[in-house]
């Protein structure tokens, strides 16, 4: 077995079942995920060492998707596979992700292609690596279209959290904004590393963007005053234990946005937001996903 060769997934597969998907990738160890929308469906592609696993693995990999998928009551995903060489894994993900303008100000860029020379959008530069977050999906458009309105355009003096921040998308966009200083905090450590190698890509410094290891009690810890806004956009059932600990970081004017949510799952996250003292405001929705936009009660 060689070690310089890695496993090409593929996966195709209703666009609801992308955050569970992605979960069950990283959980499986693949790295390098990216998404596209191919007509009504999505299509994931990954990347895992072949020492990491054989076929019998990823026929149980296979069976796990269609498991989540059923579960879901949603249709089976098609899932398949080849071996490919190491000279070839890291590039040819990253083929199939081009620019894409979100909201009124953003252009989400590639790190890997030339900074065009005049832009009207501040341009945000990425390289997600293996964590979540490259723009094209609709809660992380959802999410940065929230900030614009929350953040406005310009220096202001908010201080924002982000929890669960992944490549950390979120947290550099409000920088980008403007805002003050952002804390972004993920207990993954790929993702960690991956948002602080995009936060220095972006040329923001620590002051800045302070990126940790953890949750809302690493947030806790590294704020000297409540923050003014918090944003998360990860699965509703982590959202849904996180709420209650957002208290600890807010004030009497914070506000929220809160996405990664189906629609389905709108009415258990607005129950304990209303059990924990939050009023939601607005609830966008994009296809299947919605994003709230909340604020202390």
């Amino acid at each position: 077995m060689n070690v310089s060769n890695w496993w090409e997934v593929e996966v195709l597969c209703d666009p609801n079942l992308e955050d569970s998907f992605f979960w069950r990738l990283e959980q499986f160890g693949c790295r390098g995920m990216v998404t596209e929308t191919q007509g009504n469906l999505s299509f994931l592609r990954t990347y895992l060492p072949e020492v990491q696993a054989g076929l019998l693995d990823l026929a149980a990999l296979s069976l796990w998707l269609h498991q989540d998928a059923l579960m879901l009551g949603l249709m089976g995903p098609k899932v398949k596979w080849h071996l490919i060489d190491e000279q070839d894994w890291s590039s040819s993900w990253k083929q199939h992700w081009q620019p894409e303008k979100v909201g009124d100000r953003f252009l989400i860029y590639p790190a890997w292609l030339p900074i065009p020379e005049k832009s009207d959008r501040a341009i945000l530069r990425l390289d997600p690596g293996v964590a979540f977050g490259t723009g094209n999906h609709p809660t992380t458009q959802l999410c940065l279209e929230a900030l614009e309105m929350r953040v406005g355009i310009g220096k202001n003096d908010q201080v924002i959290a982000d929890v669960g921040c992944g490549s950390g998308i979120l947290s550099i966009g409000a920088v980008l904004l403007g805002s003050k200083q952002v804390y972004g905090v993920d207990t993954d450590p790929l993702a960690v590393y991956a948002a602080r190698s995009n936060r220095d890509l972006n040329g923001i410094t620590e002051a800045q963007l302070a990126i940790e290891a953890g949750s809302t009690d690493r947030i806790w810890e590294m704020i000297d005053r409540p923050v003014d806004g918090i944003v998360c956009n990860i699965l509703a059932e982590v959202i849904i234990d996180l709420i209650p600990q957002f208290a600890a970081i807010s004030q009497h004017d914070t506000w929220g946005i809160l996405s990664g949510i189906l629609l389905e799952q709108t009415k258990p996250i607005a129950d304990t937001l209303e059990q924990n003292g939050w009023v939601v405001a607005t609830l966008w929705k994009r296809q299947d996903w919605c994003c709230f936009n909340i604020r202390r009660d």
